[in-house]
């Protein structure tokens, strides 16, 4: 690549990347020392109650159990309160509130794998009907799973109609 009379090969490319994602990496170590600093004070921990196991779509596999947060309660006594500790509780409620999103995240994406699961299973059950028919009849398996009609089917495959009604009778049988 040629950038105004400076050529970029693939080795300056990924040298270039590599350089960014340690610095990515630094700044991120360097923030979260910077949050352990702050939270050196002792901060109650909270215990949430034990988590529900859910079945998810498919009845094989259960969905990983999510705890629900738990807020603490405010202290009782604000009197021996440090002048700092407003913006900790700030950080405290920010950070929170961006594990509740994060949490909310989660549960849409396991929704939507149980979703893509379920395709890829009715994928995959189409394919093992079209595997079991013989090599012959693949293509017009292919088709009655698809659901054309049977005289497409048998003018496309150059088969007979009474077979290419077998084979559509054979995948609608088959179908879950």
């Amino acid at each position: 690549m040629d950038l105004g009379g400076l050529t970029i090969g693939m080795r300056e490319g990924v040298i270039v990347l590599i350089t960014l994602v340690v610095a990515y990496i630094v700044i991120v170590l360097w923030r979260m020392l910077a949050l352990r600093r702050r939270a050196s004070v002792a901060v109650p921990e909270v215990v949430a109650p034990p988590p529900v196991a859910t079945a998810s779509v498919s009845s094989e596999t259960l969905v990983p159990p999510v705890a629900e947060p738990v807020r603490p309660a405010p202290p009782a006594d604000s009197s021996d309160q440090r002048p700092g500790r407003s913006s900790e509780q700030f950080e405290r409620q920010r950070l929170e509130q961006e594990v509740f999103q994060l949490r909310d995240e989660v549960d849409t994406l396991r929704g939507e794998l149980s979703a893509l699961r379920q395709d890829m299973l009715r994928e995959f059950a189409h394919l093992q009907a079209a595997q079991a028919v013989s090599p012959i009849y693949g293509d017009a398996m292919q088709m009655a799973v698809a659901g054309y009609d049977p005289a497409v089917i048998a003018e496309r495959c150059g088969i007979a109609r009474a077979e290419a009604e077998l084979v559509v009778a054979l995948a609608k049988s088959q179908e879950p």
